[in-house]
């Protein structure tokens, strides 16, 4: 009589065994990374709808975000950082070197051509260039011992929004709204407004999504008649019979998306005519300024035709905010050096000139959304690229070159401690030498707040999986509430 194989058998038993045992352990240990919050589903090419709200790994301090950027570099040493040694060693020769500058022309110590004083119960330093937000130094608290890793704008660029300074990666915005999603449906969750002069040094590669869907990529909004491109239909064309073009769009388009279901792009193209569609309705209100009153429009500088490019696209922030976008980026200074706060030669005309066309709609800004009830729910930033050298940019210049070894920028709102301050350059404002803080430190306080651990906010990518602050950053606790 023939038996068995015995072996097999018993071989079959002890990988069904050991199977259905590592098994029974995956179970388990999911179950236990479910409820520590360690498993967060990213959003799929092919979900309903990848800008559906969703909750972050803990209680948020900040619902938005509102970054005022100035395009260009200011020099934080002539806004907010005196140093009196400039004072002292003023028109002495200073050589740093042929790899501190962008344009690494060494000239002499430069003083500030501005008068600075204390402001605020903290006594923070402010320059007569921005006198009016000087008046809301107790709600700011700046991070002065800043540094990144180019001289150069476009790298700078991609930096501070993405935390690399190469192209092809998510932005900070891009981020945000993957991991949140966005709280209003019918407007963009990410917001881009350039300078109505002209567009930035790089162009879009600051606000794009990089390797995260597309969905999640800034939307340019400009002011004027047309302010998003290509979404008012065309005038033969009715709601109807659009909806119609749509609804057979979307049903070829998911058709075909079944067929690829590794292409992202395809979800994005529906999500993007259906929010086109949807912005038809929503946009005209939340972007229409006329709505609000004199008194609000003269708070953002609206009656000053220097103030007012500015101050509108910082009014629209707020009621894009309001409205429950959840991040919103707007540029001072276009590409053009003669317009942005690229003060390479005669600084103090030039930053007077940005001054003015800025402080009053930034200061109406933290002013307005304090009487809204927004200000503890909407996180404020004010940053540049990058500041400027201690030195003239050459014999016989009154400007600065680029420095990206120390800068200051500010934070307000949600989250934040007012009247703060960490950090400190030398005392020329050369280098960061204390509290020294990268951009990755800034993008994990940023997430942190909108209740996001930077660590756990990943997206799987070319065999990694990927955060927004690589494998650094830290939250600035030194700065918060």
């Amino acid at each position: 009589m023939k038996y068995p194989d015995q072996s097999t058998s018993i071989g079959d038993r002890r990988a069904f065994l050991r199977n259905t045992g590592n098994g029974c352990g995956l179970l388990a240990l999911a179950s236990m990374l479910r409820d520590q919050g360690a498993l967060r589903a990213q959003p799929s090419a092919n979900a309903g709808n990848p800008l559906a709200p969703r909750p972050g790994h803990f209680a948020p301090k900040a619902r938005a975000v509102i970054w005022l950027h100035m395009h260009g570099a200011p020099s934080t040493i002539d806004l907010y950082d005196p140093k009196p040694e400039l004072d002292r060693r003023h028109g002495t020769a200073m050589n740093l070197g042929s790899n501190v500058g962008f344009f690494r022309d060494s000239g002499t110590v430069m003083r500030s051509p501005f008068r600075f004083a204390r402001h605020g119960q903290c006594g923070a330093w402010f320059s007569e260039v921005l006198p009016n937000i000087a008046r809301h130094a107790d709600d700011l608290a700046f991070l002065k011992g800043m540094h990144v890793h180019s001289n150069n704008h476009g790298p700078a660029l991609y930096e501070i929004n993405t935390g690399l300074t190469r192209v092809g990666f998510p932005s900070v915005g891009s981020w945000v709204t993957y991991g949140l999603g966005s709280e209003n449906q019918n407007l963009p969750g990410f917001v881009i407004m350039p300078d109505p002069r002209g567009s930035i040094e790089g162009g879009p590669f600051s606000w794009s999504s990089g390797f995260l869907p597309g969905a999640f990529q800034g939307t340019p909004i400009r002011t004027g008649p047309n302010p998003i491109l290509h979404v008012r239909p065309l005038p033969d064309v009715g709601l109807q019979r659009q909806r119609a073009q749509l609804d057979l769009a979307a049903a070829l388009n998911r058709q075909h998306a079944e067929q690829l279901p590794g292409e992202s792009d395809l979800q994005t193209r529906i999500e993007s005519f259906e929010l086109a569609y949807r912005l038809q309705m929503a946009a005209p209100d939340a972007l229409d300024i006329a709505q609000e009153t004199p008194t609000v429009r003269r708070l953002y500088g609206l009656e000053d035709e220097v103030s007012r490019p500015y101050g509108t696209q910082v009014l629209l922030a707020r009621r894009l905010v309001e409205r429950g976008v959840r991040f919103v980026q707007i540029y001072s200074g276009p590409q053009i050096d003669t317009d942005r706060w690229d003060a390479h030669a005669d600084l103090n005309r030039n930053h007077r000139t940005r001054g003015r066309e800025t402080d009053v709609p930034v200061a109406g800004l933290l002013t307005d959304l304090k009487q809204r009830g927004l200000f503890d729910s909407t996180l404020v930033i004010w940053a540049g690229e990058f500041g400027r050298l201690p030195i003239t940019q050459g014999e016989n210049s009154t400007g600065r070159d680029h420095n990206r070894f120390g800068f200051a920028l500010w934070m307000a709102g949600a989250g934040i401690r007012g009247g703060a301050s960490y950090g400190a350059t030398d005392e020329l404002g050369l280098h960061a030498v204390e509290g020294r803080t990268d951009v990755h430190d800034l993008h994990a306080t940023i997430l942190h707040l909108l209740g996001m651990d930077h660590e756990r906010l990943t997206y799987h990518h070319a065999g990694r999986d990927y955060r927004l602050t690589d494998v650094s950053g830290r939250v600035i606790q030194e700065i918060l509430a």
